[in-house]
């Protein structure tokens, strides 16, 4: 079986290739093909709603923070078996981190080969969209611009004029045309899309999403643009599920904070440590009373613990349980909305929420981004997870601030060489066996992460036992 692929992209931020990389999954799904889908960029919010239209697991291509070749080779293997993979690009189709480009989704689909979809919002504008079209044809000659995607089209003569002017001045074909909506299908919220762990008509948007593309695209057409996805030797498999550090003999039990408040994780990551030897056991925040019994390690994703802070802090039995634990010497890792849940409280509106209390830190939430980007640390000083002296590259995207903290630098294992961090150019709150930070890492880049966190969690096993 061979499978194909391609790239849905934007000219920006809000052109409606979300809407259509999920609609088009959708549809597709529902007439019998099996979607693998991926998201560029570091996010998590897209690639869930991603995963839920496909009902298989979305997997992150972010060529920042994972090596060119070693993307290459995981993109093959996720994607084969499936009829088509499918890669939502992020931003514009050229923007990347600096002027002169680099890492954009432009760059992903001619790393991979993958010929490009162009979504473009076509508010008040009919033929300036064929210039837009032609200017992105002409810019890099290489990349394959395989057809345009129209979008917020009011009448069906704005509709006629521009699929005639991109198709005269470009020669590429326009494959669907989405009308303009009284309301988002979408929910919205600060970091974008609400996730859909927290919409309840999640299930009806993405029956709506897919009777849209449905109705108003090509289907036939856009698959017809894909490309052949070269397979790869029954020997290569992502790195995140190779290990170095042996299996250990006894099974290792890790919880995982999953639920509404807690859900970004890159499957990536949470494969890498099934593939050493862990159960990942899931821990609801905002309703279990206690951590699970004789867990080896426990992870806390990033997320919106301010939107539920009020359920978090009247739980007060499994904020006690995690203190407990971080006291007992519990290997724990947490990463931003994760650090959150470990300080001291969080305040929000104007009202304080106690959390669990690990690190003596106060937080506060804002109306603005406080650190946004990718970023690098090295880690300088000795911690749980992480030797002294490893480059790890990440992102962070947070709206939290610190109001309170006792300004000990000795409490912070790694120093940012991009990026904000937690404060004065310095991230990784360092408790014991306890390391929270703001940085987000990716296991297919950093395949030291799992193996730290696998290995402590088998020492104190042992310690313990």
């Amino acid at each position: 079986m061979t499978t194909r692929g391609l790239l849905i992209a934007g000219l920006a931020g809000g052109s409606g290739k979300s809407i259509v990389a999920v609609g088009l999954t959708a549809a597709l799904r529902q007439r019998g093909m099996t979607i693998a889908p991926f998201k560029k960029g570091p996010d998590y919010i897209d690639a869930g709603w991603l995963k839920l239209a496909a009902g298989h697991p979305c997997y992150n291509l972010d060529p920042y923070l994972i090596p060119a070749e070693t993307l290459r080779q995981h993109f093959q293997c996720r994607a084969a078996g499936a009829d088509l993979a499918i890669i939502e690009g992020n931003r514009g189709l050229y923007d990347g981190v600096t002027a002169t480009g680099g890492y954009a989704s432009a760059d992903l689909a001619m790393l991979l080969g993958l010929p490009v979809i162009v979504v473009v919002n076509c508010t008040k504008m009919t033929r300036t969209v064929a210039a837009l079209v032609l200017g992105c044809q002409h810019f890099e000659p290489s990349l394959s611009i395989a057809g345009v995607i129209l979008n917020q089209v009011a009448t069906s003569r704005q509709e006629k004029v521009i699929a005639e002017a991109v198709k005269t001045a470009t020669g590429i074909p326009v494959l669907g045309a989405l009308p303009r909506l009284e309301r988002d299908i979408f929910p919205m919220r600060h970091l974008g899309m609400l996730p859909w762990q927290e919409y309840h008509g999640h299930e009806e948007a993405i029956t709506e999403l897919a009777r849209l593309v449905g109705e108003h695209c090509d289907l036939k057409a856009i698959v017809a643009t894909s490309v052949a996805v070269p397979s790869v030797a029954p020997s290569v498999v992502p790195l995140a599920a190779v290990a170095t550090v042996a299996r250990p003999e006894i099974p290792l039990k890790i919880g995982v904070f999953h639920d509404a408040s807690f859900q970004f994780y890159y499957n990536e990551n949470l494969e890498a440590l099934a593939a050493r030897g862990a159960e990942l056991l899931p821990v609801n925040a905002l309703t279990d009373p206690n951590l699970p019994e004789g867990l080896d390690g426990l992870y806390i994703g990033g997320g919106f613990p301010e939107t539920s802070a009020r359920q978090l802090a009247a739980n007060a039995s499994l904020r006690a349980a995690v203190r407990q634990a971080a006291l007992d010497g519990l290997p724990i890792y947490a990463e931003c909305g994760g650090l959150i849940y470990l300080c001291q409280s969080l305040e929000v509106a104007g009202e304080t929420f106690p959390m669990a209390g690990v690190f003596p830190v106060r937080l506060a939430m804002t109306g603005k981004p406080q650190a946004h980007g990718y970023c690098h640390f090295a880690v300088d000083s000795a911690n749980p997870f992480y030797q002294i002296g490893t480059v790890v590259r990440g992102h962070e995207f947070r709206y939290s601030r610190v109001i309170d903290w006792p300004g000990d630098r000795r409490l912070l294992a790694l120093r940012m060489i991009r990026g904000k961090g937690f404060t004065d150019g310095r991230d990784g709150l360092l408790f014991g066996n306890t390391l929270a930070l703001y940085t987000h890492v990716h296991a297919d880049g950093v395949p030291e992460w799992a193996e730290g966190f696998i290995a402590r969690c088998l020492q104190w096993k042992r310690e313990t036992a």
